[in-house]
C-alpha cells in the first residue's frame, strides 16, 4: 500500500504495537498517535493502567519502529461525549457501555478527523475484529468479522459504527491469535512484547466507580427490598416465555418493564444511592445473614429503589424478549435487504463483552425489533447493546432500554 498514510491509535499495549509493525511490513507510511482522554487521577486505579505510562510505553514503541509519534488531547471531547454520557445514564438507572460509545464518538470520528488533517487515508487500531469489502451496485460495502481469536474478539465493541467510519478503519492484527501477537512482539523486540493487557475505560484505565460517579451524582440513602422468586412469578409470569411463536401482545407484555412497586417485597436495608448500582451486581450492598448471595434484581431511580433477590439464578434475573426501538437501532448492513421479504429472522446475538453468541429471533414490527432468545439471557441491563451477527458478521446493535 505505497503511497496510503495510516494512523495508529497507539494505546502503550502490545496489539496496537503490533497493529503499527504490521502495517509497515505492509508498505503503509504510519504515524502513531496516543489519545489522552483523561486529565483527573483522582478516580483513576494508577497502579492498574496509569495513562503517562501507556503513554511513555507508545513512545517508545513508535521509536523502536522509526515511526513519527505524538500525542493528542482529546480529552474535552470525551468529557462531553463519554463522560457526561456516563453520567447521564447511571443517574437514570441505565447501565452504560463508554467503550462502546468511545470507539464511536471518538476513536472513529473525532481521533478520524484528526487523523484526516494530517493527511491519513486510514486509522488503525488494535483491535481483534477484521474488515472485508464487497463489490455492490451502489459501490463498496464493508463488513466487520469476527476476530479470529474467539477468546479476544472485540468486533461487539465496534457494533456502533456506521459504514463511512469502517471505510476508513483498518485492523491489522484481527486475522492472528493473541499468542501470535504475542510472538511477533518478541520476535521484533518491541518495548511492550511482555506488557500485561490494559484493562478499563478507553485510553483511560481502571476507574473507581463509586468515586468516578460522585463527582456529580450525590450518594443518597434509600431502601433494599427483597423479592422472592414466588412474589416475582405471582406479577410476572410472562416474561419468561421461552418460544418465537407468540403473538404480537405477548410479545409486548414480556418485553415490557416489570411492575416492581406491585409486588408484595421484604425491607432488608439501605444503600447509598440506585444510581451506583446494576442489574446483576453482587458486590456492594453490604448486607449479609442470607443462606444465597444476594444479586441486583433492578434499580428505580425515581423512588431511589433497590430491588434484591437471593441467589444467580433467581428467575428475576433471566429475561426471554426485549424489545429495541427503531430510533435505538444502528445497522451496519442494510436492514430491508436482511430482512428481505421475511418479517422474522434466526441470528447470532451477545449482549455483553465476551458472552458466546446465542441463538435467537429477530421479529420486525412497525415501530421496532423484538429479539426472542431461545435460552433466557441472564442480568439485561438497560442501556447496555446487544449486538447481532450472521455468520460471525456483525449485522447491527441497539440499545436496550426496557
Amino acid at each position: 500500500m505505497e503511497g496510503k498514510r495510516v494512523v495508529v491509535g497507539l494505546s502503550g499495549g502490545v496489539d496496537s504495537s503490533v497493529a503499527a509493525h504490521l502495517l509497515l511490513q505492509q508498505g503503509y507510511e504510519v504515524i502513531g498517535i496516543f489519545m489522552r482522554n483523561w486529565h483527573d487521577e483522582s478516580v483513576v486505579i494508577n497502579q492498574e493502567c496509569p495513562w503517562i505510562d501507556d503513554s511513555n510505553d507508545a513512545m517508545l514503541v513508535a521509536n523502536h519502529l522509526g515511526i513519527p509519534f505524538q500525542v493528542l488531547d482529546l480529552s474535552k471531547a470525551y468529557h462531553e461525549r463519554i463522560v457526561q454520557y456516563m453520567f447521564s445514564e447511571y443517574e437514570s438507572g441505565f447501565t452504560p457501555n463508554p467503550d462502546i460509545l468511545c470507539n464511536r464518538e471518538i476513536k472513529f470520528d473525532v481521533f478520524l478527523k484528526a487523523a484526516e488533517q494530517l493527511g491519513a487515508d486510514f486509522v488503525a487500531t488494535g483491535h481483534y475484529c477484521q474488515r472485508k469489502e464487497s463489490a455492490s451496485e451502489n459501490g463498496t460495502i464493508y463488513h466487520l468479522i469476527a476476530g479470529a481469536d474467539d477468546n479476544k474478539d472485540q468486533s461487539y465493541f465496534l457494533c456502533q459504527l456506521n459504514q463511512e467510519q469502517l471505510a476508513k478503519a483498518l485492523f491489522p492484527i484481527g486475522h492472528l491469535q493473541k499468542s501470535e501477537v504475542r510472538k511477533i512482539a518478541a520476535e521484533i523486540d518491541l518495548p511492550t512484547a511482555n506488557k500485561k493487557d490494559s484493562q478499563g475505560l478507553c485510553f483511560v484505565g481502571k476507574v473507581k466507580l463509586p468515586v468516578f460517579l460522585q463527582q456529580q451524582l450525590a450518594p443518597k440513602e434509600g431502601n433494599i427490598i427483597l423479592i422472592t422468586p414466588e412474589d416475582f412469578e405471582a406479577n410476572e409470569k410472562a416474561l419468561v416465555l421461552q418460544t418465537q411463536d407468540i403473538s404480537e401482545e405477548q410479545l409486548l407484555h414480556a418485553s415490557r418493564s416489570v411492575n416492581w412497586i406491585s409486588m408484595k417485597g421484604k425491607w432488608v436495608g439501605k444503600h447509598t444511592g440506585a444510581h451506583y448500582f446494576t442489574v446483576g451486581q453482587r458486590k456492594g450492598l453490604k448486607l449479609g445473614g442470607f443462606k444465597e448471595p444476594l444479586f441486583i434484581l433492578a434499580t428505580d431511580t425515581t423512588t431511589n429503589t433497590v430491588y434484591v433477590g437471593e441467589g444467580e439464578h433467581h428467575v428475576a434475573l433471566f429475561r426471554s424478549v426485549i424489545f429495541i426501538p427503531d430510533e435505538e437501532q444502528s445497522w451496519l448492513q442494510d436492514k430491508d435487504a436482511f430482512f428481505g421479504l421475511e418479517e422474522k429472522k434466526l441470528i447470532d446475538i451477545r449482549i455483553r463483552y465476551r458472552q458466546p453468541l446465542e441463538k435467537a429471533w429477530m421479529i420486525k414490527l412497525a415501530n421496532g425489533v423484538y429479539i426472542v432468545f431461545w435460552q433466557a439471557q441472564r442480568a439485561v441491563a438497560r442501556g447496555q447493546f446487544a449486538a447481532w451477527y450472521q455468520q460471525n458478521e456483525l449485522i447491527g446493535s441497539g440499545r436496550m432500554v426496557c
